[in-house]
């Protein structure tokens, strides 16, 4: 199925570019996620915790950058994941795109996901997997925009978390606004998938068997 869902961030394009591509950076945004390794540049491991309806799910799952335009600012990543109580899993395709908008920039994301197994019939309606995603995605974008106002508005030096050369180096060489918020608690479980990570990541959530 494929999935579209957008958000915007108060960051003109040039700027949110390396935030987004920030992995480690924005990874606390996302509602039952954690990064549990780097395996280079591109490739990450990881883990989400999601409730589809009543089940609860444990994915572990790895995200591959396949291509990245710091120019356009556009990238596409393939992920995949599978339950840790072997109930299936999911593939999925993500391309996104930033786009100028009045006060920042718009986040257009598209998910092609395919998921098997018991999780297939889990998420078997469409719209319980769009709703759910939309949920994510709106949860995520609340965080990310946060995370950003907190930097541009300052504070001390302990509550700001310096641009590392990874960061510099997965946005294409270009530099991240220099004040950044310091990380938010991680956040564990998503009922529903927050209702399904709110009812990706609708798919997200399988999808994002992902990150």
């Amino acid at each position: 199925m494929e999935i579209r869902n957008s958000f915007e961030v108060p960051l003109p394009p040039d700027q949110a570019w390396p935030v987004l591509m920030d992995i480690p950076g924005i990874i606390h945004c996302v509602p039952g996620a954690d990064l549990t390794e780097k395996v280079d540049d591109r490739t990450y491991k990881g883990k989400v915790s999601v409730k589809l309806g009543p089940i609860a799910l444990l994915f572990n799952g790895i995200a591959t950058f396949e291509a990245t335009d710091a120019v356009n600012h556009s990238a596409t990543v393939k992920a995949q994941g599978t339950d840790a109580k072997g109930r299936g899993g999911a593939n999925s395709t993500v391309r996104f795109s930033i786009v100028p908008v009045p006060g920042g920039s718009r986040v257009d994301v598209v998910t092609d996901v395919a998921l098997s197994g018991m999780v297939a019939q889990y998420g078997r309606g469409t719209g319980l997997i769009q709703g759910v995603a939309t949920q994510l995605i709106n949860q995520f974008a609340a965080s990310l925009r946060g995370m950003i106002e907190q930097g541009q508005a300052g504070g001390s030096d302990t509550d700001q978390r310096p641009v590392t050369a990874d960061a510099v180096e997965a946005a294409g060489g270009v530099q991240p606004p220099a004040s950044r918020a310091q990380a938010a608690p991680q956040q564990t479980s998503i009922s529903g998938f927050s209702i399904l990570l709110k009812a990706l990541w609708s798919a997200i959530s399988g999808l994002f068997a992902r990150r």
